[in-house]
């Protein structure tokens, strides 16, 4: 049996023990509840109800009992851009789960990284150490991931900030309107399906995405967009609202095919790739830029469409 040990800091102090310890153990709250009703919780090695609020510096310790609770290390190649002692950049393929969940308990990029890092955060442990930022399953390109609780704490205080400098590559259905500019709408989870973002929702958060056309191609348009927010399936739920979704998007905008001169091209997973991440290193305070190419598949589907021009 192991066991996590969290302190609570001031960013977590004074709210309910459910909700800090779901933060900062990457489990469900109804998962913390569960612990908390086992005894497996405690804080300050004492049992407490979930509505409990914590105080700085109150001491959490979770009992770790079940297998599928523990992160397991597995050889899988990765693509590293990047890697000291607190930070790990690195080049998501498309198809990759990052963290374990229901139906996806093993094979992820955390498995891969837990294996090709010698350390691992303890924040967002045992199944999520260390995950600041990710990117949908389908969806490619650079991440950062902490190997350390303060580079954690620094990553999370730069994305709270905006201070992140993230540019992604699409392939939007259709013809966009002038050659660039932003969608403003606000994003909150969708009051019809919970699994799902909306621009409709009652609880809406601000959202902006900047973007500016690259390529017009016969059916949609090659665009780089960049985020002013970080809003949850922020630029797939943007475009799709438009009128304009990211192709092969089967959630938002279901337009996995499109057909030019009789001939149909189909896209297998959204054409959504995080091209360009740049933030400053939470421990040396060095700015760092990181970039990925397109992917393979992306680019054979650009192929394709140019050929029909």
């Amino acid at each position: 049996m192991g066991q996590l040990h969290f302190t609570i800091d001031n960013k977590h102090a004074n709210i309910r023990i459910d909700i800090a310890a779901a933060d900062l153990s990457g489990f469900t709250r109804s998962r913390i509840k569960t612990l908390i009703e086992d005894g497996r919780l405690k804080v300050n090695k004492s049992d407490v109800k979930h509505n409990y609020k914590v105080r700085s510096g109150d001491i959490i310790e979770i009992a770790i009992t079940d297998a599928s609770e523990e992160l397991i290390p597995e050889d899988i190649p990765i693509e590293i851009l990047y890697h000291d002692n607190d930070i790990m950049v690195l080049n998501k393929p498309p198809y990759m789960v990052v963290y374990p969940s229901a139906g996806h308990d093993h094979g992820t990029l955390i498995n891969a990284i837990a294996f090709h890092a010698d350390n691992l955060a303890s924040i967002g442990g045992p199944l999520r150490p260390g995950i600041v930022h990710r990117l949908d399953k389908d969806t490619s390109g650079v991440m950062v991931v902490a190997l350390s609780d303060k580079a954690y704490y620094g990553l999370v205080e730069q994305f709270s900030e905006r201070s992140i400098n993230r540019r992604y590559k699409a392939i939007v259905y259709g013809r966009l309107k002038g050659e660039e500019g932003e969608i403003s709408l606000s994003i909150g989870r969708s009051d019809s399906d919970r699994k799902k973002m909306s621009t409709k929702s009652k609880r809406p958060k601000e959202a902006l995405t900047a973007w500016k056309v690259i390529e017009r191609l016969p059916g949609c348009t090659l665009i780089s967009a960049k985020l002013g927010t970080g809003r949850t399936h922020q630029i797939r739920v943007h475009f799709a609202s438009t009128g304009h979704p990211v192709l092969g998007d089967k959630t938002y905008g279901s337009k996995t095919s499109i057909e030019i001169s009789r001939r149909k091209i189909t896209f297998p997973r959204q054409m959504l790739h995080a091209e360009l991440l740049g933030f400053t290193h939470p421990l040396t305070m060095e700015y760092m830029e990181f970039s990925s190419p397109l992917p393979e598949d992306m680019n054979g589907k650009l192929s394709e469409l140019r050929d029909l021009a």
